[in-house]
């Protein structure tokens, strides 16, 4: 994306995720609870079977924040999330982003956030506040 993001621009990415997606997030954090990793266990819980941990889902938002909107340079100052609805391991999300403010002193946006999956179910939804990085292209 170019140029400065605009109140009720919208961007989103899909994915699905799979077994590859937990073992990554687990080598990075070391979250290794049973309801990834154990089917028969996790099949005993409400959640009918393995789950991606949170962070793989609210992953995809980084993706979208950072690729598409605002876009490259653009990181995290604040997320406020409610997790509504596991992520089975092989369903297929989709994060998406809504500009619902932009400040005129500072490159700073406020997004309305969410993911939904293949049933447009909410997993997550919240809000994110996001500071755009000047960053030379082309490096």
């Amino acid at each position: 994306m170019n140029g400065k993001p605009q109140r009720g621009q919208r961007s989103s990415r899909e994915r699905t995720t799979s077994m590859r997606d937990v073992e990554a997030f687990t080598k990075v954090t070391g979250d290794k609870n049973p309801i990834h990793y154990d089917s028969e266990i996790a099949a005993k819980t409400v959640l009918g079977g393995l789950v991606v941990q949170g962070g793989v889902t609210t992953g995809l938002l980084n993706a979208v924040v950072a690729e598409n909107l605002p876009g490259p340079g653009t990181v995290f100052l604040e997320t406020n999330w409610r997790f509504k609805k596991a992520v089975r391991v092989g369903e297929t999300i989709e994060a998406r982003v809504e500009v619902i403010e932009v400040r005129d002193d500072k490159p700073i946006c406020t997004l309305k956030t969410c993911v939904v999956d293949s049933l447009g179910d909410i997993c997550v939804e919240g809000t994110a506040v996001t500071y755009t990085l000047p960053i030379c292209e082309g490096r």
